[in-house]
């Protein structure tokens, strides 16, 4: 299951729901050249690691998926992790960026459920990035205008998603997934 949206969505919010609701579910942990925010760990929220890590990576061709999202900014996901976790019998759930949401879905094809989880408005998305408090302005506003961009892609997905009440939005989502998994 691949669940992509532009930051600030409620993405992460409806997959670590999702999680919850059904222990067969595995979180894909990606990778990225970021720097932690807030209380993020390496290996919890993501694998952090140098742009020259992320850049050997690459040319072992070790990921399944990967984007420079901003420059020196790489996110990716390890073939080495969803390997490990569908040896593990589990229904691996992905949390990616768009461009990775469109790739990994084409990579499995029908055997995963991509949703795009969308803003109820970029006002609204806005609203939500800056009570985050874990950005400058400058990196807000990069991401809003990343955010416009990525929604021109929301029909590439099977499902829309779009997240104005949380409560619906978790019902849809576990629905969703609930039908996908029982096909």
């Amino acid at each position: 299951m691949i669940f992509s949206a532009p930051s600030g969505s409620g993405k992460s919010t409806l997959v670590q729901y999702l999680m919850q609701q059904n222990p067969n579910l595995a979180f894909s942990v990606s990778c990225t050249s970021r720097a932690p925010r807030g209380t993020e760990k390496h290996g919890v929220e993501y694998y952090f690691l140098t742009p020259e890590e992320f850049r050997k990576h690459i040319a072992q061709n070790d990921f399944l998926e990967y984007e420079e999202v901003y420059p020196d900014k790489f996110y990716g996901t390890l073939k080495s992790e969803v390997e490990r976790l569908s040896e593990a019998g589990k229904i691996v759930l992905f949390d990616v960026d768009v461009k990775g949401g469109i790739n990994i879905k084409k990579f499995y094809g029908d055997r995963a459920l991509s949703v795009f989880v969308q803003p109820p408005s970029v006002e609204e998305l806005s609203r939500r990035l800056h009570s985050r408090g874990t950005d400058t302005e400058e990196v807000i506003q990069t991401r809003l205008d990343k955010a416009a961009y990525e929604l021109t892609f929301a029909s590439q997905f099977d499902r829309i998603v779009v997240n104005d009440n949380l409560d619906e939005a978790k019902a849809e989502v576990l629905k969703l997934m609930n039908d996908f998994l029982s096909e």
